[in-house]
């Protein structure tokens, strides 16, 4: 049977079951001051999704879609040694302390959250690890989500695999997404198209709700 996707979008991003899930759009991920723009990191891929996921929070905004906001926020106390000791083990250096709680680096950059917007603050890779994003995420009804944020590979790829593992139906904006190397970003929207999620773009889902508006 073959399935009109535009169509069949409508209905699986119908606003009243869908949340936009923006993961790690900050400072010190994705600007040239923040700690990994300083730090030489080619953030170039960047700039392209912070403008995607602006267009789809804007489009899910006006079709009445929930759009909540994932950031890391870390503290001295919550940081895990494992991340550390490992980071010891290959690179023989202290990892780099990154989006520290209130310093410019964990400021959102891109789309930022409005007034009544959901903030999470996490302290691991994965959204659901250790915050309330899945409470919040029922409390509302909702069963998809879109999925886009920094980078591909890690808190994306992370929190799409935990979210599809709690049964959420998951869509993953590929252009409101980014890696800082090419490679990886395509490798890791093959594996979690293969085995998690759904992949589309932004222009997919403007359509799809403007649809609903319609």
């Amino acid at each position: 049977m073959t399935i009109d996707r535009s169509a069949a979008l409508v209905e699986w991003l119908a606003p009243a079951r869908t949340a936009v899930v923006i993961v790690e759009m900050q400072v010190d991920f994705g600007a040239r001051d923040g700690v990994l723009g300083l730090a030489g990191v080619d953030i170039s891929a960047v700039p392209s999704a912070l403008a995607a996921a602006e267009r789809l929070a804007e489009a899910a905004r006006a079709a009445g879609a929930a759009v909540m906001f994932v950031g890391l926020q870390t503290r001295p106390e919550t940081d895990s040694p494992v991340w550390a000791e490992r980071t010891r083990r290959l690179d023989g250096d202290p990892a780099a302390s990154l989006c520290r709680a209130g310093s410019p680096g964990a400021a959102f950059i891109g789309p930022t959250p409005r007034s009544g917007e959901t903030v999470i603050a996490k302290t691991r890779y994965s959204a659901f690890v250790g915050t309330s994003l899945d409470e919040l995420l029922r409390a509302r009804g909702a069963d998809t989500l879109v999925v886009c944020g920094l980078t591909t590979e890690c808190c994306v790829d992370c929190t799409v695999r935990d979210a599809f593992q709690q049964d959420y139906h998951v869509f993953l904006a590929t252009d409101a997404c980014a890696a800082y190397e090419a490679d990886l970003h395509e490798g890791a929207l093959k594996s979690l198209a293969l085995n998690c999620a759904i992949l589309i773009d932004v222009d997919e889902a403007v359509a799809a709700w403007s649809n609903v508006a319609d």
